[in-house]
């Protein structure tokens, strides 16, 4: 895959190559396809938490019970 890009973006890529230690602009470009990649994929899943049913409160007796959960678990882990 070629890009062409204008010679100001082209400075700019190179400019980020060299400040961030990427190898090449090729990483560069793949780290910027990652990370785009993984925005979409949280955008994804706030959509889905945003159109999901409520939930009950995460009050103070939800992280109790929690932890009282997460101490069982680690309890048994350590004996077990």
């Amino acid at each position: 895959m070629n890009i062409s890009l204008p010679e100001s973006l082209k400075a700019f890529v190179d400019e980020q190559v060299s400040q961030r230690s990427f190898g090449s602009s090729s990483e560069y470009v793949r780290e910027l396809i990652r990370k785009d990649q993984d925005r979409q994929k949280l955008r994804a899943l706030l959509l889905d938490g945003a159109s999901s049913p409520q939930a009950a409160p995460a009050d103070q007796a939800y992280f109790d019970s929690l932890r009282a959960s997460l101490r069982g678990t680690q309890i048994r882990g350590k004996t077990g």
